[in-house]
């Protein structure tokens, strides 16, 4: 057994949640720093080399390679130190329960089998969960923990085979920073895996292409009295705009390959309205069609209410990281290995969503994504069985000695 659910247990109680209202800073928060902090500590008490906690809240470390693998290229292991705003992140109570079957309640929330069927398959395990009223943060500090007692592990056994390691813990991945700021050629690998996936087993080499798009409506604002012929509503403007957009490629009604558009926050007066959209697609035509709609739209609110009425801003955060990776099949082969190796079937999945490795894919370092075991994440009903995290370390170690 590794100290792994220890870790876990002691790295979520620190506030991480990033701000996007804060995005013109790295880190958008400082109690990132704090966790950052921490972690450089631990990774010197357990005797590994070059550890760098910079400005920026980026940790990075390195180990030697077990005896014999000192020439094989440098595999590098990243997670995430931030938390998401989706769910509040502050005060973190993380407790061990034994699931009995039935709904999963914790606190205030409450998730079912109906809901989640892989809850069928935890019956008489031990989960971690919050207290119901935050989410817990195994999206994505379980990635962090395995990670770490990992390295524990090899540092007790350094005979363990293992090639020339790397970590990195970046700030801010959940807002779109992610690990843009990763000095590469310090970091010194030649590939990369993020330990920021879902339930045990799943392995994710593909993800969206995104973007993020700001719309901005300009009303005319008058006394409601006299407002015949005068008034221009930035309400209604943006109801006509959201209506002119397909209701068919909203998240809720897409899965697998499917891409979205997804209205993630309004905000506003008569006068003047935010909306705040992603938009992804695995597909490259598709995700630019999806832009070329939205700019279409923007144009006729323009046409028909003049020329201020609305205006786009859009702002790409990364592309689809499959073209990078496809070059490298042995990333997914070993992976696949390392996960039968360890008891667990792989199931390759198409990343709804977006990861470090799909920056740093596309600028050099291919970098597919690893399970953590966390279910629910970005939410309250969050949870991780305790026997993901010791898994994950297991494969973990299984996939560094197939590198080695």
């Amino acid at each position: 057994m590794s100290d792994v659910l220890e870790r876990f247990l002691r790295y979520v109680r620190i506030d991480t949640t990033s701000r996007e209202e804060r995005s013109d800073r790295v880190p958008s928060t400082e109690e990132q720093v704090e966790l950052a902090r921490l972690l450089g500590e631990e990774l010197r008490a357990l005797g590994a080399r070059d550890v760098l906690v910079d400005d920026h809240a980026y940790v990075t470390a390195h180990l030697p390679a077990s005896p014999g693998a000192e020439a094989r290229p440098g595999l590098g292991l990243i997670a995430h130190l931030d938390t998401t705003e989706d769910a509040p992140g502050h005060g973190v109570d993380p407790r061990v329960i034994t699931y009995e079957g039935g709904d999963l309640e914790t606190g205030a929330a409450r998730i079912t089998p109906q809901q989640l069927p892989a809850l069928n398959d935890l019956v008489g395990h031990e989960l971690v969960v919050s207290a119901g009223d935050t989410l817990l943060g195994a999206d994505d500090k379980a990635g962090i923990a395995e990670i770490m007692a990992l390295v524990a592990r090899l540092a007790a056994h350094p005979e363990l085979p293992h090639p020339p390691i790397a970590v990195c813990f970046a700030p801010d991945e959940e807002i779109g920073h992610g690990a843009g700021l990763l000095d590469l050629e310090q970091f010194g690998c030649a590939y990369a895996y993020t330990v920021d996936g879902g339930p045990i087993g799943e392995l994710e080499w593909e993800c969206f292409n995104a973007a993020a798009v700001t719309m901005r409506f300009q009303g005319h604002t008058t006394h409601p009295g006299d407002a015949k012929n005068v008034m221009v509503n930035a309400v209604h403007l943006f109801e006509e705009y959201q209506a002119m957009l397909p209701a068919a490629e909203r998240p809720e009604h897409t899965e697998g390959y499917e891409g979205f558009i997804h209205t993630a926050s309004v905000s506003g007066t008569c006068e003047h309205v935010t909306a705040r959209y992603i938009v992804r697609d695995h597909d490259a035509k598709k995700f630019a069609r999806k832009l070329e709609v939205m700019r279409a739209a923007t144009s006729m609110i323009c046409l028909k209410h003049g020329a201020h009425a609305a205006e786009i801003e859009v702002e790409e955060q990364y592309r689809n990281m499959a073209d990078a990776v496809r070059p490298f099949p042995e990333l997914v082969d070993h992976a696949r290995a390392a996960y039968r190796d360890c008891g667990y079937e792989p199931r390759v999945l198409p990343v709804r969503g977006g990861t470090d490795g799909a920056q740093l894919s596309l600028r050099g370092l291919p970098c597919p994504n690893l399970s953590t075991g966390g279910f629910c994440c970005h939410s309250v009903n969050e949870f991780v069985p305790v026997s993901s995290l010791e898994g994950m370390v297991d494969v973990l170690q299984a996939l560094v000695a197939r590198f080695a």
